[in-house]
């Protein structure tokens, strides 16, 4: 065991169901743009993951884990209108690395925490493998995209601009 928890889950939680992925060692890095280069795959191969608040009214907040291909941005009001939601704009950050169970730049494209709710954008099954960082700045995961979609079982709508 290792002293990131986050990491652990992921990597037992990986072996237990069988997924196909290797492990990338890399200068500590959590920018998609420079992370990447470092691992050697195209930016939009990347599972850019972004936790994003959504206020339903007054009195309701929900949050969503947004998983888009790399070179993209979320689309916050494609978000918010999925949510039916009067407000949608990013966690902060001290929230979003509670429900991620990991610091910004490192958020997992699995909602483990049942307060998030998982949206993929579709453009994310193009790719054969999937990159993002292992719940650490200096190690990444390379993921079978098949094994991905399996076992984190999303909700799949249109989320990114360009």
């Amino acid at each position: 065991m290792s002293e990131n928890p986050t990491f652990d889950r992921l990597i037992a939680f990986l072996d237990e169901n069988r997924a196909r992925y290797r492990l990338i060692s890399h200068a500590p890095e959590g920018r998609t743009e420079f992370v990447s280069a470092l691992r050697g795959h195209p930016v939009r191969q990347a599972a850019k993951c972004i936790i994003v608040m959504v206020k339903i009214g007054k009195k309701i907040t929900k949050f969503v884990l947004a998983v888009v291909p790399g070179d993209a941005r979320v689309d916050l009001r494609a978000i918010q209108s999925l949510k039916s939601g009067t407000y949608a704009g990013f966690a902060p950050p001290d929230r979003a690395e509670e429900l991620a169970a990991s610091v910004v730049g490192t958020v997992l494209p699995f909602a483990f925490d049942p307060n998030l709710e998982l949206i993929v954008d579709p453009r994310i099954k193009e790719f054969d493998e999937l990159f993002f960082n292992a719940a650490r700045l200096d190690l990444s995961v390379a993921l079978n995209a098949e094994d991905y979609v399996r076992l984190a079982t999303p909700r799949f709508e249109p989320i990114v601009v360009y």
